[in-house]
């Protein structure tokens, strides 16, 4: 049996696409808007004692976003940019990012 801690948060910010194609439904991607970023993270785990205390690891990855990120304003990043940065940061084995809940990117970490 393969056991995985899970954690999900969200958060408030802006973020953009430069290169958005000129597509008249998708122009305004090029320039600053507002997303609900949707956050889960999962790290495997051995045994059925909680080993990591999903708790903390909500704790400090809330920290860790609040920090980061804290004039709300990411940018250029993309989905699959903010999935990288908090898989890497976290060493977590997944990490999903959803705009507003609905469209997104995951990130499986080997």
């Amino acid at each position: 049996m393969i056991r995985y801690i899970v954690i999900r948060t969200q958060f408030e910010a802006l973020h953009k696409w430069p290169d958005s194609p000129e597509d008249l439904y998708i122009a305004f991607l090029r320039y600053p808007h507002r997303h609900i970023f949707h956050v889960t993270m999962k790290w495997k785990v051995g045994g059925d004692n909680r080993e990591i205390e999903f708790i903390t690891m909500k704790n400090k990855v809330e920290a860790y976003i609040q920090a980061k990120w804290h004039t709300k304003d990411l940018g250029s990043m993309s989905c699959e940019q903010i999935a990288g940065v908090l898989a890497r940061e976290f060493d977590s084995v997944f990490v999903s990012v959803f705009e507003d809940n609905e469209n997104g990117a995951e990130v499986y970490n080997d």
